[in-house]
């Protein structure tokens, strides 16, 4: 169920690229906007099923509101500044680094096989981003930007999977998305961004990312990361740019090229071949083929 709950996640969120390109706001006034109507609408159904939100459940999320938040707000910043392939490129190393950070603190080792997949997709992640990003426009302060959202959107796994040992997943989900909102609102007025009531055409697809991503992306990947490895929670967000470039060529007529429809293929199939091998893992990720004598033993 964990792996199904994050596989739903990560492709929620890559149409939830495609839809926020249909909106026609600014990106943090609209990161603004499908938070605060996702938070608002399911804290006061929360209130009316006498599960309100608490200040104890608010500050147990402040951490997963700030770097959430910040990662949103950071690499919106990149794409602006600096190309589309760096800033989607530096995101897929996310597996790098909480791979790192889920052996150092939970014992939760990726097998010598899943590195080869993890490294071929984010290879074919890296063909796919450089064949859209159009005319390069580099800058080193969208680099910068880029790597801020990187260690921000790292952070919020672990600290995701801390948090949600204090407070239910749909509680904390709530709180998350009410500080994004917060956050990013004052940033949409500092870059002059356009707040006013949206149109009628503008809130339709409000509430279908809103609640598309909130409710199947945020709330089914929170809860999976209470249940899954979080370096395989990471891996499978290399799926998101996947979904999201087969979407608008679908959607807007996008072109796509035979080497990005087939680094698309690799992406997927190594993807599935890290989920495969799941089957047969022992518990901390490490699985008998790739356990060694040591397994047999019972040794460290």
């Amino acid at each position: 169920m964990g792996i199904a709950s994050t596989t739903l996640a990560v492709t929620a969120w890559g149409g939830s690229s495609v839809v926020a390109k249909i909106i026609d706001m600014g990106a943090f006034a609209l990161i603004a906007y499908r938070f605060l109507l996702f938070g608002i609408v399911v804290a006061a159904f929360l209130a009316l099923r006498r599960a309100p939100i608490t200040g104890e459940a608010l500050r147990h999320s402040l951490w997963g509101g700030l770097t959430l938040g910040v990662d949103a707000a950071l690499f919106f910043t990149a794409i602006k500044f600096t190309t589309v392939a760096n800033a989607t490129i530096v995101n897929a190393l996310q597996v790098v680094l909480v791979s790192l950070i889920s052996a150092r603190l939970y014992g939760e080792r990726m097998t010598r096989r899943d590195m080869v997949y993890a490294a071929v997709a984010v290879a074919g992640v890296a063909v796919v981003a450089f064949g859209s990003s159009g005319s390069p426009s580099w800058s080193l302060g969208g680099d910068l930007a880029a790597i801020g959202a990187l260690i921000a959107w790292s952070a919020y796994f672990v600290v995701t999977r801390h948090t949600q040992t204090k407070v239910s997943t749909q509680h904390y989900t709530v709180c998350v998305a009410l500080y994004v909102g917060v956050l990013n609102a004052p940033l949409a007025a500092l870059f002059g961004q356009d707040l006013s009531w949206p149109s009628a055409d503008n809130w339709m697809w409000l509430v279908i990312m809103a609640f598309g991503s909130g409710i199947l992306g945020h709330v089914a990947m929170n809860w999976s990361l209470k249940t899954v490895p979080l370096w395989l929670a990471s891996t499978l967000t290399l799926f998101i740019p996947v979904v999201a470039s087969a979407l608008a060529w679908v959607a807007f007529g996008e072109s796509l090229t035979p080497l990005q429809m087939g680094a698309m293929a690799v992406v997927v199939a190594a993807l599935g071949m890290v989920v495969q091998n799941q089957r047969g893992a022992r518990p901390g990720g490490v699985s008998a083929a790739d356990a060694g004598p040591a397994a047999a033993g019972g040794g460290d």
